[in-house]
C-alpha cells in the first residue's frame, strides 16, 4: 500500500497527499472529500479502501490517521452545491480545496480524479484506495465523516432511516421516498429524487 509513496519519496518528493471522496452515489446527504499526508516514518497498518473495511475498523483507523498523519483536511460539499455543480465537478473542487488547506504538499495522488494544481504534480490512480496508503487514508476520513453526518441526519428525519443506508438508493430508502416524499437533504438533481418530485408536483396540480 505504500509503494507509490515510497517511489515518490525516493524521487525527492517530501510531502505526498492522497485524496479521495465518499458519497458520490447516494440520493441524499453531502459529499465528503479528504486529503491526507501520511508520515513515511510512521506507517499505519491495515489501510485499505474504506468500503471494504468493517465499521469498527474504519473508526479505529480514523482515529489513528488523525493522530499520526503529518496533515489532513476534510471538505464537506453540501447538497445545494452538489446539485448546482454535479457530483463529478463537486468531487474535483472538493479535492482541490482540501489540498489547498494542507500546510505543505509536493505531490498529490488521487482516486481516479485527474487534477490540475498550480505548481503541484499529481497522479490519478484507478482504484487508488486499494493500492495507495495515502488515498486509502483519505477514503477512511471521508467515509467515517460522512457516515457520522448521515447518522445525525437520521435524528432530524427519522422516517428515512438514514443511519442504516446512509442515503444510498436501497429498497428501504426508495420506499421511504415514495411514502414520505423528498426531504431537504435529498439531491434534487439525481434522477430518482427528480422523479419523486415530478410525481408530487403532478399530484398537487
Amino acid at each position: 500500500m505504500y509503494s507509490h509513496e515510497t517511489r515518490l519519496i525516493e524521487a525527492g518528493y517530501g510531502h505526498i497527499a492522497g485524496c479521495d471522496e465518499a458519497g458520490r452515489g447516494p440520493l441524499a446527504g453531502p459529499l465528503v472529500v479528504a486529503a491526507v499526508v501520511l508520515d513515511p516514518k510512521d506507517t499505519i497498518a491495515d489501510l485499505f479502501d474504506s468500503k471494504q473495511l468493517s465499521e469498527k475498523k474504519r473508526e479505529q483507523l480514523f482515529t489513528q490517521i488523525k493522530m499520526r498523519a503529518l496533515d489532513y483536511a476534510i471538505e464537506i460539499i453540501d447538497v445545494p452545491t452538489l446539485d448546482a455543480l454535479n457530483v463529478y465537478q463537486a468531487s474535483k473542487r472538493g479535492m482541490m480545496d482540501a489540498v489547498g488547506k494542507l500546510k505543505q504538499v509536493d505531490y498529490v495522488l488521487t482516486d481516479a480524479m485527474p487534477l490540475k494544481l498550480a505548481g503541484i504534480e499529481s497522479l490519478s490512480l484507478i482504484k487508488g484506495d486499494t493500492i495507495s496508503a495515502s488515498i486509502a487514508a483519505a477514503s477512511i476520513l471521508a467515509k467515517v465523516t460522512r457516515d457520522r453526518l448521515m447518522i445525525e441526519a437520521a435524528e432530524r428525519y427519522p422516517e428515512y432511516r438514514f443511519e442504516r443506508h446512509k442515503g444510498y438508493p436501497t429498497k428501504a430508502h426508495m420506499e421511504a421516498l415514495k411514502t414520505h416524499g423528498v426531504c431537504p437533504i435529498h439531491r434534487r438533481s439525481f434522477a430518482p429524487v427528480k422523479h419523486i418530485l415530478n410525481h408530487q408536483t403532478k399530484l398537487a396540480l
